[in-house]
């Protein structure tokens, strides 16, 4: 349905707008972070140059006095000094002093300041070189793209998990009051229904055609009172009771059989198989094989093979059911399961949604396209955990 394709095109066009905006940031980050690390180059400079003016003239103490008070004056940045001697004097490393001497230090923040790409600059007076490097607030600048991804993708996901789990619950709120309403409202004729078949029954004493027709009718009744019955167990914790597959699947069999095409070869393992067994409410299990059979005969219009294959691995029964028909194309293996979805005329669409509900919700199970393959055949698993 358009519903589905459109869904997936605003979900590539917001993932495409989202890409824009990160890159968008990423850029004008990194654009920020460049500015800011011209001017600290030039803040070191200017030092350097501030220095040597200031310091002409003056002995050995007083120029490491007005270094200390123009390094202090116009520069936050780290800064490495390295004397002729190859003694190194740190600034701004350490928040509670102005200054260090530790060399083990000195040594190795030197040697990542080289790994970086950072050229020393040419020192003053008893200075031989200095190193530098960028500061804290340049490194935030830089790394604020990468927590800008992280806050907006932890927010992203935790929006969509609180939306679909909301939406799911409404959805099932919605599909538990629709199917009991169903129910209620089918009791009220299927009742009348009953009462008149009994007044028939008297009046056609005798005649057993009449009685052959009524007898009919009260099957077609009584089907419909397990339609009833079932739209009735939708929303509720239905009764599960231990079954033999092989059996439930025969008996699917049999009546679907009867209601279609006699060029249609049904190809299910005998009852009298080694039995499997599987906790099932047997009204929405036979609800579920007749929905996927009832589309199988849809999907072969009337000539082919349905082929069912019964098995069990550790604690998992597997059901197999493979059709001959026209195929499911791949990227509809998951969207046919979705409420609304549908490739009929006339249909509505809730039948695989239903059934993929009745199965996992009820049964904790899993039913899924094992695969497909145009105008060929089809396959659709249901997996049930052994009783």
């Amino acid at each position: 349905m358009d519903i589905y394709n459109n869904k997936a095109s605003w979900k590539w066009l917001l993932a495409i707008m989202g890409f824009i905006i990160v890159i968008v940031t990423m850029f004008y980050s990194q654009y920020l972070a460049k500015n800011l690390a011209d001017r600290e180059l030039d803040a070191v400079k200017l030092y350097i140059e501030a220095v040597r003016s200031t310091t002409t003239n003056l002995n050995e103490n007083d120029e490491k006095t007005m270094e200390l008070l123009v390094l202090q004056k116009l520069s936050t940045l780290p800064i490495i000094m390295e004397n002729e001697q190859g003694i190194l004097v740190g600034y701004n490393y350490r928040d509670q002093e102005s200054e260090t001497t530790d060399q083990a230090f000195l040594e190795d923040r030197k040697k990542k300041i080289l790994s970086k790409g950072y050229d020393p600059l040419k020192g003053f007076g008893s200075s031989h070189r200095i190193y530098f490097e960028n500061s804290k607030l340049y490194t935030r600048i830089s790394l604020f793209p990468l927590a800008q991804i992280l806050l907006l993708g932890t927010f992203v996901l935790f929006g969509y998990y609180v939306f679909s789990t909301s939406r799911k619950a409404e959805q099932n709120r919605v599909w538990a009051g629709m199917a009991k309403e169903t129910a209620h409202q089918l009791g009220t004729p299927i009742s009348a229904i009953l009462g008149w078949i009994e007044h028939l029954k008297e009046l056609s004493m005798g005649n057993p055609d009449q009685t052959e027709v009524i007898s009919e009718l009260r099957n077609d009744v009584t089907r419909l009172e397990l339609i009833a019955d079932r739209f009735s167990k939708i929303g509720s914790k239905p009764e599960l009771q231990k079954t033999n597959l092989y059996i439930e699947m025969n008996d699917c069999k049999e009546y679907m059989q009867k209601r279609a095409s006699r060029k249609i070869n049904f190809n299910f393992p005998s009852a009298q198989e080694n039995a499997i067994y599987a906790n099932i409410n047997t009204h929405l299990f036979d609800w579920v094989i007749e929905n996927l059979l009832r589309n199988s005969l849809d999907a072969m219009q009337g000539q082919g093979c349905i082929t069912v294959q019964i098995s069990k691995q550790e604690s998992v029964a597997t059901i197999n059911i493979t059709d001959t028909g026209k195929g499911i194309p791949a990227n509809k293996h998951k969207t046919i399961f979705k409420p609304g979805y549908t490739t009929k005329k006339r249909g509505w669409g809730l039948g695989l949604s239903l059934a993929k509900r009745i199965i996992e919700n009820y049964h904790s199970g899993k039913i899924f396209v094992k695969h497909s393959k145009a105008n060929e055949e089809t396959t659709f698993t249901i997996q049930l955990p052994l009783a």
